[in-house]
């Protein structure tokens, strides 16, 4: 897949996108249909406040920050394969936290997706959205998910988040940017809240800085180590890594920055992971696209297993990774990516290849290289390699979370 083009996206933006991109490009104040014009750099530290305030779940112990923490690129700040929330702080999750940074173009999920890029006949296939399955086509969308999941913030309807706004911190700051009738209806008062934390996550500086090492070679300000550069050129080569297949690492032609991933919807056929408490039912699959959360695909199964692409950047600070968590180091994602064909048994029970997917959904996993190879065939990377490859993802933090 190829990541959409900053031609279309802005195309996307100029639309009906969302309401937040629009604020978020336009002046201090803007339209809306709230029937007046609002504070934007207001509303910013509105859903920064309420992004960071345990009070806002079932628990009163989980924010959003809890498990997005700004320290970790808006990711989760540990090594569990899924976070603990829930009503009472303690419920592990279904999927693993993902980073909210470089979504600011993230386009609304689509079955057919065309680049921008001169050959509209290229079908992208599944592309975008938020969550792992693509199924909030906002980020205001997004955050209304966690608030209401009984695994994450728990609370149990519209009515009782809009409770907490009412008698919360933020209460009259959003009287003052909605109006003093903005708390009195319940969807009102949640739309608000949603509507602030979706401009809160367009903040520029906190969520796409692009301020990484990388960055500055782009801009032609530093160059990369030797072992960097053989990282970079195995990480782009189509007969090694094949990694820029999804994860763009090159400026598009109009020069925007790349963001390390197309958006595209992918089954890799990633290991189970027997620790999840979700998986000690072996008749229970998480089928991503088709599946359990979202619902709308669920007659589709070519679709089932199908996760959405993340971005690599920052990817040096995560401690858990694909969408069940099963892995915890770079090292360990780039030897699967390497040897899931050519050694299986290194990451699953004998017999059982593609273990986390029924097998009349097998075919649905990705053979593109360098997952076009077989049992005794030699791996796309050795061990140096793979060496490589991570010291130049190393690259990709963001200035203000190097360690």
């Amino acid at each position: 897949m190829t990541r959409p083009s900053l031609a279309l996206l802005l195309a996307l933006l100029l639309g009906a996108i969302t309401l937040s991109l629009r604020l978020a490009a336009a002046p201090a104040a803007s339209t809306t249909p709230y029937g007046r014009k609002l504070d934007v750099p207001a509303l910013t530290e509105i859903g920064r406040a309420l992004f960071f305030d345990p009070s806002l779940s079932a628990s009163g112990r989980i924010a959003c920050a809890s498990c997005h923490d700004p320290r970790f690129a808006f990711g989760p700040p540990n090594d569990l394969a899924v976070q603990l929330a829930g009503r009472d702080g303690k419920t592990p999750g279904l999927r693993a936290a993902p980073s909210l940074r470089y979504l600011q173009t993230l386009p609304p999920f689509s079955e057919h997706f065309f680049d921008n890029d001169g050959d509209d006949s290229v079908d992208a296939g599944p592309t975008g959205g938020q969550t792992w399955d693509g199924r909030a086509s906002s980020g205001r969308e997004q955050a209304r998910l966690p608030l209401l999941s009984p695994l994450e913030m728990a609370n149990a309807s519209v009515a009782e988040v809009a409770a907490k706004l009412r008698h919360g911190a933020q209460a009259a700051r959003l009287k003052q940017v909605f109006g003093e009738d903005a708390m009195d209806d319940d969807a009102r008062a949640f739309n608000a809240a949603l509507l602030a934390l979706e401009v809160f996550q367009q903040s520029p500086a906190e969520f796409y800085p692009y301020s990484s090492r990388y960055d500055e070679v782009l801009r032609g300000k530093a160059q990369l180590t030797a072992r960097e550069a053989r990282g970079l050129t195995l990480f782009n080569d189509p007969a090694k890594g094949n990694c820029a297949a999804c994860h763009l690492s090159q400026k598009t032609p109009d020069g925007a920055f790349p963001l390390f991933t197309d958006f595209g919807l992918i089954a890799l056929g990633v290991p189970r992971n027997r620790t999840l408490p979700a998986n000690a039912d072996p008749r229970f699959f998480d089928l991503g696209l088709c599946g359990p959360l979202r619902t709308d695909f669920q007659d589709r199964p070519a679709y089932c297993g199908l996760f959405r692409t993340p971005t690599l950047r920052n990817v040096a600070l995560r401690r858990s990774f694909f969408h069940n968590g099963q892995f915890h180091t770079l090292d360990e994602v780039l030897r699967f990516y390497a040897r899931r064909d050519t050694h299986p048994a290194e990451f699953y029970p004998p017999g059982q290849k593609f273990d986390d997917l029924p097998p009349a959904l097998h075919g649905n996993v990705n053979t593109e290289p360098p997952f076009d190879r077989h049992p005794g065939d030699k791996p796309a990377l050795d061990d140096t390699e793979i060496a490589d490859i991570v010291a130049f993802l190393q690259t990709l933090t963001d200035a203000d979370l190097r360690r």
